[in-house]
């Protein structure tokens, strides 16, 4: 085979990323873009780059100390990555490669001024644009520069930065090739940076154009500040025109010098408004090209717009599938459920098909269409209340988009709105047998699906399934279910707003629904303080949990003395328990029962920090502050005017929220011990697909949705392993993306906003989910397993789902960014009585592990102490 060391960019296209990286293959396939001219130019392919690296075979061992390298150990990755890059930079170019570099170059003109411009294969694709991680020299002149520059290139690929941003990545960096851009310069007018959507909101219908004098390498490294345009359906929008004191030319001999602009020109725009339409217009065609929004960099010559680069924006988040043309707004799932990570496609597809109203995927995430409810006005107000009480971020980021009169039309009430959120009690009794009846026809269900599909296997499954997703659904639309939830919420309310306007007390719900009886969810932290009881007085239980690693360690543990008693109390609780898991809406995600290390950590923690007997005290403490609270409440209610009246209807309610609160965690139990069930049914499927060759393991019916692991188990067809890759790649890209609280058919994604001026300064803003204020130590936790938690520390999470819970009978205090009134990290911190701020933006990046903090859960605000 012959070897090519150099391609006319002209002879690439999108294709060939494996042999003229990333960049080379845009420009490549730029250049065939009908209207778009790009600087003409060839790229040294990676075959050069292999060959120069093995001729320093000293580099592998320097890969090898890198690979090992903790990412955020910069000096380690300094020293290393320089080594390397001196390496390369002095291996002579071998005499073939040259040859074919300096014959292109006479090809073209030797004295031609060039960029010179890094293009690594890990490098302006879809998922990861790694922007600015390798190296770009301009107005480089003569063979022997462009070759000292080439060499420079393929070194670069082992900068600090890119060095540090593939390990970010999990990129093996053996598995990342450079090749080298070479193009004639241009030397425009002015340059710059075209996005074809709007980088920070998202919206995919704006458009927004940076420019500068001279060269774009003022722009990239902040020399001075850019003309910003704003274009919109082919019309400049918005305009900031900056003074530009400085900018970048190219030098005759070679190389670049800062320039300063002449006082008059200053203030002048780069580019006219006719210039930034027609460059838009350029842009829109690219973007066509690629099928996704571009980062674009452009230069404005004598005659027109040269194209000198086009990646993808990596950061913006996709858009739902609605198969029209039409606006529409979405709400994410996720913020409601407490699990805002990406799930897999057998997850969101399970999900949506139990789900009782439809649901739309994008970026792993589901999201439900509420244009309709928002349009008409009987629903709206319904809608904006219902979601307002449980995350006011979510109403605000709604009322962003009503107020753009244009975006969602008023429309005629289509159907019944539903019931409006709030409002008078649900009609049923306050009967604890009402929740002792729910939870008895929920376990009913529940067996019954263990015992029926027991028997099925093969396309009979699935029928089954789809069965069994309709009961699924019946269940959770029961109606006397229905009305349990909303009486314990509505006392909620009424108890808060009344006791606020009678007392002038915050949040009094909170004190009074300590120890609520039913709650599966609180009962499963408390539970563990049981477990942790148990194996407390066996030290060699103790110091084998210390050491376990492995899943199967429940086995081991009947050979050690005390050992068979501590297992009997772990598998009683995954007997109850073991269904959960952190993320467990994603049925893909392993359960308790199927990685039971997950709770050696905490059960460890459980044993240092508390002493026997700490669940039941515990709870008792908590039902006894709650007794003490009502007592107290309905004393000053009837030394009040008309006393006696309000002291009867706060008595009702306490009693009706005591009744129901606690059930409200219950149907999740349901759902996610139903999920179990049909997981380890799917997975036996896996087992047999695997044993026929058609998949090659198990865990990879996760990466196909349900629709689509039915049509394999009926027509016995091996999956397609591209298909499986690119599900793999998508899915490890979701996890860079931030999803939404609220997202439009434009791509906008909108946050919402507190919109308060009672906090003080500095102070990070959220929502008061559970009363009282706590100061603590501040211990930023990702990763549940990873937990490492001292009495009287503070959580502060991304979310917490029930599978948090164990966790919260060890701490003082909870800080989330993600959660809700009534979602579940927010009613567990109550019943625990816990004070906790949730919905704060960003508070494991603000808020520092570690750090002392104070969390204000009565009024919504953390300070971060000095």
């Amino acid at each position: 085979m012959i070897v090519q060391y150099v391609l006319d960019l002209q002879e690439v296209d999108e294709g060939q990323v494996a042999v003229v990286g990333g960049k080379g293959a845009h420009l490549g396939g730029l250049s065939r873009i009908d209207g778009i001219r790009v600087p003409p130019g060839f790229c040294v392919t990676t075959h050069a780059f292999r060959q120069i690296m093995a001729q320093a075979p000293s580099i592998d061992d320097l890969l090898d100390r890198l690979s090992r390298v903790n990412p955020d150990d910069r000096e380690a990755i300094r020293t290393l990555s320089a080594q390397i890059r001196r390496t390369i930079e002095g291996i002579a170019v071998p005499d073939d490669l040259a040859a074919a570099i300096t014959g292109a170059l006479a090809r073209r003109g030797e004295q031609t001024a060039y960029a010179v411009r890094s293009s690594a294969t890990a490098e302006d694709l879809p998922t990861a644009s790694f922007a600015g991680q390798q190296d770009t020299y301009l107005n480089v002149v003569g063979p022997t520069a462009i070759l000292r520059h080439v060499s420079r290139c393929w070194a670069s690929l082992f900068t600090e930065r890119a060095v540090t941003y593939r390990q970010r990545s999990g990129i093996d960096h053996r598995t990342v090739d450079m090749a080298v851009v070479v193009q004639q310069m241009a030397f425009p007018h002015a340059s710059g940076i075209l996005f074809t959507a709007d980088p920070v909101t998202g919206n995919r219908k704006l458009s927004t154009v940076d420019a500068g004098f001279g060269l774009g390498e003022a722009l990239v490294s902040g020399l001075v500040n850019p003309d910003v345009f704003t274009v919109r359906n082919g019309e400049v929008v918005a305009r900031t025109i900056a003074a530009k004191q400085r900018a970048v030319h190219a030098l005759p001999a070679g190389g670049t010098q800062e320039v300063a602009i002449d006082a008059q020109r200053q203030e002048q725009p780069a580019l006219t408004d006719a210039q930034v339409v027609r460059l838009v217009e350029l842009g829109r065609r690219i973007e066509a090209h690629f099928g996704r929004p571009q980062d674009i960099e452009w230069c404005l010559v004598d005659d027109g717009f040269r194209i000198v680069q086009s990646r993808p924006i990596t950061t913006l988040f996709p858009i739902p599938d609605a198969g029209d043309q039409e606006n529409h707004v979405y709400v994410s799932v996720g913020h409601g459920q407490m699990m805002t990570d990406p799930m897999k496609p057998l997850g969101f597809s399970m999900w949506q098909l139990t789900a009782m109203v439809p649901m739309h995927e994008a970026g792993g995430r589901l999201f439900v269409d509420v244009t309709r409810r928002l349009a008409s006005p009987a629903s709206r107000a319904g809608l904006l209340d219902a979601l307002g009480k449980g995350d006011p971020l979510i109403r605000d980021a709604l009322e962003t988009v009503l107020d753009r009169d244009d975006f969602v039309p008023s429309l005629p009430d289509a159907g019944p709105a539903g019931p409006p959120a709030g409002g008078a009690p649900a009609p049923i009794e306050t009967d604890p047998a009402i929740v002792t009846e729910l939870i008895e026809r929920s376990r009913v269900s529940i067996a019954a699906l263990e015992r029926d599909i027991r028997t099925k296997s093969g396309p009979a499954l699935f029928d089954f399934l789809l069965e069994a997703f309709e009961e699924h659904k019946r269940v959770l639309s029961d109606p006397l279910s229905h009305q349990a939830i909303m009486a314990g919420m509505e006392a909620t309310w009424w108890l808060n707003e009344k006791l606020h306007e009678w007392l002038g007390e915050k949040n009094a719900a909170d004190t009074l629904t300590l120890s609520a009886p039913d709650n599966i969810t609180s009962e499963m932290g408390l539970a563990l303080l049981d477990v942790a009881d148990v194996i407390r007085p066996l030290p060699e239980v103790v110091a084998f949990l210390q050491g376990a690693r492995d899943e199967g360690f429940l086995d081991e543990l009947a050979k050690l003395a005390g050992g068979t008693e501590a297992r009997d109390a772990m598998e009683a609780y995954l007997d109850r328990y073991g269904m959960r898991c952190v993320g467990e809406i994603d049925i893909t995600r392993p359960r308790w029962r199927e990685r039971p290390t997950t709770l050696v950590p905490v059960i460890l923690d459980n044993v240092r920090n508390f002493e026997a007997g700490a669940a039941e005290r515990r709870f008792e403490q908590g039902r006894q502050k709650a007794q003490e609270k009502e007592q107290d409440v309905l004393s000053r209610l009837r030394a009040l005017p008309d006393g006696d009246r309000k002291a009867d209807e706060a008595k009702r309610m306490i009693d009706r929220v005591k009744t129901f609160i606690g059930y409200r965690e219950y149907p999740k139990y349901g759902i996610i011990s139903r999920y179990f069930v049909y997981k380890q049914a799917l997975l036996e499927e896996a087992e047999r697909l695997v044993r026929a060759g058609v998949l090659p393991e198990k865990e990879d019916v996760f990466h196909l949705t349900f629709q689509e692991l039915h049509e394999v188990v009926r027509s016995n067809r091996v999956v397609d392993r591209q298909l499986l890759q690119q599900r793999k790649e998508a899915f490890t890209a979701y996890h860079a993306l931030t999803p939404p609280r609220v997202l439009t058919s434009e791509g906008e994604a909108l946050t919402g906003a507190y919109r308060r001026d009672d906090v003080p300064a500095g102070a990070l803003v959220g929502l008061p989910v559970s009363a009282g204020t706590v100061e603590g130590r501040a211990r930023v936790v990702l990763d549940m397993a990873e937990a490492d938690l001292e009495a009287g520390d503070i959580l502060v999470t991304t979310f917490t789902d029930p599978s948090w819970s164990p966790l919260f009978v060890g701490i003082a205090g909870l800080v989330t960014e993600v959660g809700g009134l009534m979602t579940h990290g927010a009613v567990i911190a109550r019943e625990y009585g816990l004070p906790a701020v949730v919905g704060v933006e960003q508070a494991t990046r603000l808020i520092h592990d570690g750090q002392r903090i104070r969390v204000h859960g009565t009024d919504g605000y953390i300070e971060i102490l000095p």
